[in-house]
């Protein structure tokens, strides 16, 4: 026992190798509570401009399509996107990539109508904490060589 006292001494006070590190970067941090979901509607001029819908919360991915596919509401913006009676998105969210099953025909959206889907969903992702480098990847109800393409939000880049 006489033995033992002096190495677990020893052993106490080398410790166990490990040294402190500094500060690592891990990137931005979510922004907290949200007041709402901001959704991307088209201006007089077609330009791509954030609405904020106040919901208390932000939600996720799909509920912010759902509010998006439901139209601009009581505001002077108009959307790219047709009117139809579903508006359930179906997300599917992977390393890089979010998937966006929308019930739209490529008839339904023009390419303005598509960066809003596109922009609305990485603003949530961003705004959930989500890297900003993700891809968004939308479907439509009849598949086309467009629904495989990646897009980023040009105002998010």
């Amino acid at each position: 026992m006489r033995r033992l006292w002096p190495a677990l001494a020893a052993l106490l006070l080398a410790g166990c190798g490990v040294q402190p590190s500094g500060v690592t970067d891990a990137g931005d941090a979510p922004t907290g509570v949200a007041p709402g979901v901001t959704l991307y509607f088209l201006d007089t001029h077609d330009a791509l401009t954030p609405q904020l819908r106040e919901t208390d919360r932000l939600g996720t991915i799909s509920d912010a399509m759902a509010l998006l596919l439901s139209g601009v509401g009581d505001s002077s913006l108009h959307t790219d996107i047709a009117a139809v009676g579903t508006t359930r998105v179906p997300v599917i969210t992977t390393p890089g990539v979010i998937q966006l099953m929308t019930p739209l025909t490529t008839g339904d959206v023009t390419p303005l109508g598509i960066d809003q889907i596109v922009c609305t969903a990485l603003g949530v992702h961003v705004q959930s904490g989500g890297p900003r480098t993700v891809k968004v990847r939308v479907t439509f109800t009849q598949p086309t060589p467009e629904s495989a393409r990646l897009r980023t939000c040009p105002l998010l880049s």
